[in-house]
């Protein structure tokens, strides 16, 4: 049984600094409860929750949890965390994510958006539009909306919208009466085991939104979102697809490359109903775009006003962040981490670098995932002109043979002098920019700290170059 937020009580939440778990933070003090927190490190996340009213702590210790009523931990943290061990022996109330996610979501219309790559971004496109509409969602995203630059908000409206994570199974406990899935593929099978649990997985999200009278919108372009429809709707699920396949409900028709972005209409029914100009680089944003916009329309939303209040989306903290520019060599980041978002990544970089040069620094995240796909993750990068390979990210685990940067370095069909394994953080910046020539881009790709070499390579071109 869900718990409500009114039965929490004072709240201490174990990893507070992580992007969902700030988010349920920020919520929950919207609404009226006393919060407190841990993470391992300092962040900027850290230092917005203080502003707000949330007591946090850099490092964990059992003394923190006094007089709370309810401990919330994320995937992250082990049992052996002493927070977590001192709560289970006080007999508090332990939650994890998903179920303090779903307490904050009970009593609204939830909108969970799921699928292996591309959460944020639909989640973040669909927020901004539905408030565009003038619905003001609540809504917990994985990254900070560059327009409000939040991550969680408590809005007036009855809908909530809800990045869902696959990762831990997180996504099945979530009270929805809408559902989008981006695609379904092969990834936390630290957690899932096999591909065959990841897809039953994704089944049994669809079957649960239907069993709440809801719908699911799921792309008909990728083969294992694609194979999920074709399974729920034989399950009888109301499933709407989307995408430019000729199955899909609503189709991406009349795509163009304008400036950074894609510029489309969709069709359903054999008509015209929407044309939508993405401001975001990249053709896989306009079907993130369209999927947002499906789902808008089947929560109540006037269709012009949808496709509107997507062209006015402008991104998000992470997912092709522009950090600067210095000498004609513009410098982003993005989250990417897995081959296919790579490839979705550094095609749009393609986009934007029109005639320059793409110069990347990736640095993979856990072992298990490295050594899965260190074939696919060095073909993906051979989409770039020029490459840097960091050591794998992987803090706490046990290394695989193999699974290292080195390998995957060594998988990257370019020639040997534009391709470089650096091991060493400090000198990755260097790399970059004795790499790059003016016109050209640089991006650094990588769910970890890797983000904050774009600072570093910024500093040392005004330094060089300036």
């Amino acid at each position: 049984m869900t718990v409500t937020v009114s039965e929490l009580g004072s709240v201490h939440i174990i990893g507070i600094g992580g992007a969902g778990m700030s988010g349920i933070a920020r919520i929950l003090v919207e609404r009226g409860v006393t919060v407190t927190g841990s993470d391992a490190k300092d962040s900027r996340r850290l230092a917005a929750l203080q502003a707000i009213g949330v007591t946090t702590h850099v490092g964990h210790d059992a003394e923190y949890i006094e007089g709370v009523d309810t401990v919330i931990f994320s995937t992250a943290i082990p049992e052996t965390n002493p927070e977590r061990k001192a709560a289970q022996a006080r007999n508090l109330r332990i939650l994890n994510r998903a179920e303090a996610l779903a307490a904050i979501m009970t009593g609204s219309r939830g909108v969970a958006v799921a699928g292996t790559h591309g959460k944020t971004t639909t989640t973040s496109m669909l927020t901004v539009a539905l408030q565009h509409c003038g619905a003001d969602p609540s809504f917990a995203i994985g990254s900070e909306l560059n327009e409000s630059g939040s991550n969680a908000h408590l809005g007036s409206g009855d809908i909530f919208v809800a990045e869902a994570d696959e990762s831990d199974g997180a996504f099945l406990f979530l009270p929805a009466i809408a559902g989008i899935v981006t695609n379904v593929e092969a990834d936390h099978l630290n957690h899932w085991g096999t591909f065959e649990a990841v897809e039953q997985g994704f089944v049994d999200f669809v079957m649960g939104i239907n069993a709440n009278s809801g719908f699911t919108v799921v792309c008909a372009d990728d083969p294992g979102a694609q194979r999920l429809a074709v399974t729920t709707k034989a399950l009888n699920a109301d499933v709407r697809t989307y995408g430019e396949s000729e199955s899909a409900d609503y189709r991406i028709v009349n795509a163009t490359l304008e400036g950074r972005g894609w510029a489309f209409d969709i069709a359903h029914a054999g008509e015209i109903i929407a044309h939508i100009r993405v401001q975001v680089p990249g053709k896989h944003n306009a079907l993130n775009a369209t999927a947002a916009f499906v789902a808008g329309i089947g929560v109540g939303m006037p269709n012009h006003d949808m496709a509107e209040g997507i062209c006015g989306f402008t991104g998000t903290r992470r997912r092709f962040d522009f950090k600067g520019e210095v000498d004609g060599i513009r410098v982003f980041d993005d989250y990417a981490h897995h081959p296919t978002e790579i490839d979705a990544t550094l095609k749009a970089a393609r986009d934007v670098a029109g005639e320059g040069s793409v110069v990347v620094a990736f640095q993979a995240h856990h072992y298990y995932r490295t050594a899965m796909f260190t074939k696919e993750f060095g073909e993906a990068l051979g989409l770039a002109d020029q490459v840097v390979v960091l050591e794998v990210f992987a803090p706490g685990e046990t290394p695989i043979p193999g699974a290292s940067g080195q390998t995957m370095a060594s998988n990257v069909p370019l020639p040997k002098e534009q391709v470089v394994f650096e091991p060493s953080w400090s000198a990755v910046a260097g790399h970059l920019v004795d790499r790059a020539k003016p016109g050209d881009i640089i991006m650094t790709l990588g769910a970890g700290d890797i983000g904050m070499i774009g600072l570093e390579v910024l500093d040392l071109l005004r330094a060089t170059r300036g």
